[in-house]
């Protein structure tokens, strides 16, 4: 079965992003292998101000050839090239996904799509790089309202760039 990981750069005080949407803050660290990272998945899982950052990149990128799954309430459900818009019926659609074949799914930004898939238990690891910077304000990591959700360190990295990576799996409250 596929993996849904939220795997996201966060600054220190628990922004995932400016209040505007921007992310120059975040450090950029030589030694992550990024091609490593992105061959771990296939499948982009956003909503759509998340889609609207990504598409304004342009064209090409590791994200390019990657099918994109994207939860929106005002742009209609359908298939545009390598897009599939989804609406309220996410969390079924995310199961039909993770039973699916393929690599892991990569849940990209966005704070409240985190929380509602975290909230229905489809959320299989927080990865979070943590960046040594305080925003003060932004948009978070995750959305209010908080319900506690138990998690398990898998793995801990410090960088020499003060990027500290962690991976934590996520506990079913039965275990």
């Amino acid at each position: 079965m596929r993996k849904l990981r939220y795997n996201v750069a966060v600054s220190l005080d628990g922004y995932i992003a400016r209040s505007d949407g921007s992310f120059d803050w975040i450090v950029e660290d030589s030694s992550i292998d990024f091609d490593a990272l992105f061959a771990q998945f296939d499948t982009l899982l956003m909503g759509r101000k998340t889609y609207e950052v990504v598409r304004s990149q342009g064209a090409g990128g590791p994200f390019e050839q990657m099918d994109k799954v994207i939860v929106s309430r005002s742009h209609p459900p359908g298939v545009e090239g390598n897009c599939r818009f989804i609406g309220e019926d996410f969390p079924r659609y995310v199961q039909i996904l993770k039973a699916g074949s393929g690599r892991d799914i990569w849940l990209f930004g966005g704070g409240t799509l985190f929380r509602a898939l975290l909230d229905v238990g489809l959320v299989d690891t927080v990865e979070v790089a943590v960046m040594p910077v305080l925003l003060g304000d932004g948009i978070p990591m995750l959305a209010r309202p908080a319900v506690t959700t138990p998690l398990e360190l898998i793995s801990c990295k410090r960088l020499a760039s003060g990027i500290v990576m962690l991976k934590y799996g996520v506990r079913t409250h039965a275990a």
